[in-house]
């Protein structure tokens, strides 16, 4: 494959998989296009959360998600959140639409799947959501999780996103008080793979959620 050399000293930095004498170089995205039948430049299409939650119901054999955030507004509006602020531990209702939904998924072999980044020491919120993985284990997805500080050198980032069946990635975008604002779908081929390389690196160097608690600190 030819193209130009890249020369970005920081995109240099990144790549991990370069060899003695290799030269990198930059891949049109017009000859990316042939990874899905989808569109040739980003357009961003906004959803809302009723069109969301479709996509939980339709999509064919994965979906999986990268969760970066240090708190959800949404989930501090919850009765869960109260229970686990007050106790510590949270009574789930699993025949909610989301349980049955995943349930119904995983029982047809598709998979469903998360990794979340978590702080050292760990947020309320994010000590709330490893609670909230025992509920998404038993309702058969993969839970992981993985260390900020190795977030950051993976370079993962800091976009929350699903990514459904390997071909469409939805983008959660939030204010800066952490209030989910809309979703935006994205098709377009070079997204879809990058994002898709981040999920790969992700899932290898995250660890299961059952030991990763185990490595928590205690909480002061």
């Amino acid at each position: 494959m030819h193209g130009p050399p890249l020369t970005d000293p920081e995109d240099i930095a990144r790549l991990q998989h370069l060899g003695p004498g290799e030269v990198p170089i930059v891949i049109p995205r017009e000859l990316l296009v042939d990874w899905g039948p989808k569109d040739m430049t980003r357009d961003a299409k906004i959803i809302d959360l009723d069109a969301f939650n479709r996509l939980f119901e339709i999509f064919e054999h994965s979906a999986w998600r990268l969760e970066t955030r240090r708190r959800y507004a949404s989930d501090e509006a919850t009765d869960t959140y109260a229970q686990f602020a007050a106790t510590g531990r949270v009574t789930w209702d699993m025949d909610s639409w989301y349980c049955n939904t995943i349930r119904t998924q995983v029982a047809a072999g598709k998979s469903v799947g998360r990794v979340r980044v978590v702080d050292n020491p760990p947020t309320d919120g994010q000590r709330y959501l490893m609670i909230n993985a025992e509920r998404n284990t038993e309702l058969g997805e993969n839970m992981c999780n993985v260390w900020r500080e190795d977030a950051e050198r993976l370079n993962l980032g800091d976009q929350d996103f699903w990514i459904f069946d390997s071909r469409l990635v939805a983008v959660l975008n939030f204010t800066d008080d952490d209030q989910l604002t809309d979703i935006e779908l994205i098709t377009e081929p070079g997204e879809v793979v990058r994002h898709s390389m981040l999920r790969d690196a992700a899932v290898h160097h995250a660890v299961p959620y059952e030991r990763f608690a185990a490595l928590l600190p205690a909480k002061e």
